[in-house]
């Protein structure tokens, strides 16, 4: 599958959370290439046939598996990491779901609800959701780190200042991302791959998708990073923005209670101009809709926007 990688790591060597002291899977030299075979958040519990008994019984113990370590020789604390993301290869399935209790809508919407997304793995043609919308798909992966210094295990749900659960719908092929190295051999591990996300993924849940990643590791030495960062050689929103987008807003002085109105108003738009369920619209609005903090300087109020993208619904 991948003519170019020097070393595999199967869908199998996985983990379900950061640890120091994890044995690696693979030892490699800065500089190689490496085929990850990922799994999709649920941990391949939820499949084509899903249903919501599916969601019901989801092992919450199995959720965001990572795929790895990886030992780079070489790799000292205070280094960075310097990751190379050259390719995906898609499944051509995935899904979206609300979960109760998770989201930042959790409140008003406690009901599960899932849809199932199929996709062409070659065009990658924008993927159609229930009995209307196409969403443009970008995929990317959401969680990729390194362990932590602090011993013990730790969650995989949080991000941290080693990466983690970053969920930055714009890690996608062609970023090359750095990650604070805070332990000998860096242990470098990535899965929770999608095939479409909006930045804030509101509902909790992307087009989650299990996909194939091929990645770059090489180091930084002395970067002495305190967090992640990365950098994109070309535009990151060019496959929404042709037809503009829908925007609502939340002001006042919390930011979160802005985040919440503003796609609140969304999910009122959408449900009244377009006839999408309220559950429907929060889902479209976590795949393809984008938080933005517009105005934060003019106290007492901030700015909060959400953007929609109108090709969704042409």
């Amino acid at each position: 599958m991948c003519s170019i990688c020097n070393h595999t790591i199967h869908r199998a060597q996985h983990n379900f959370g950061w640890n120091r002291d994890f044995p690696p899977a693979l030892t490699a030299k800065p500089g190689e290439t490496i085929l990850f075979e990922c799994m999709d958040s649920s941990g391949g519990q939820i499949g084509a046939d899903a249903t919501l008994e599916t969601l019901a019984n989801l092992d919450f113990g199995k959720i965001n598996p990572v795929s790895g370590p990886v030992y780079i020789e070489g790799a000292q604390p205070g280094d960075a990491l310097k990751v190379t993301i050259n390719k995906f290869h898609p499944s051509g399935v995935g899904w979206t779901a609300n979960i109760p209790g998770f989201g930042l809508l959790a409140d008003q919407f406690e009901n599960p609800a899932l849809h199932i997304w199929t996709y062409d793995t070659v065009s990658m043609a924008p993927s159609a959701f229930g009995p209307g919308g196409k969403v443009p798909l970008k995929p990317f992966t959401g969680t990729i780190g390194v362990a932590p210094a602090e011993p013990g295990l730790h969650s995989v749900v949080p991000p941290r200042q080693v990466g983690g659960n970053l969920d930055i719908r714009d890690l996608t092929a062609g970023v090359t991302l750095y990650l604070p190295v805070e332990v000998e051999g860096a242990l470098f591990s990535v899965g929770d791959t999608h095939a479409a996300q909006g930045d804030g993924e509101v509902c909790g849940t992307a087009i989650e998708s299990q996909m194939n990643v091929e990645l770059t590791l090489d180091l930084v030495k002395s970067a002495n990073l305190k967090s992640p960062r990365f950098t994109t050689t070309e535009p990151v929103t060019r496959h929404l923005d042709g037809m503009g987008y829908e925007v609502t807003t939340g002001i006042g002085p919390d930011l979160m209670t802005g985040a919440r109105e503003a796609v609140m108003r969304m999910i009122d738009l959408l449900t009244a101009e377009h006839g999408y369920s309220p559950v429907d619209a929060y889902m479209l609005c976590s795949v393809c809709g984008d938080l933005r903090i517009s105005e934060i300087v003019d106290m007492p109020n901030w700015v909060v926007s959400f953007y929609f993208p109108r090709i969704v619904l042409a």
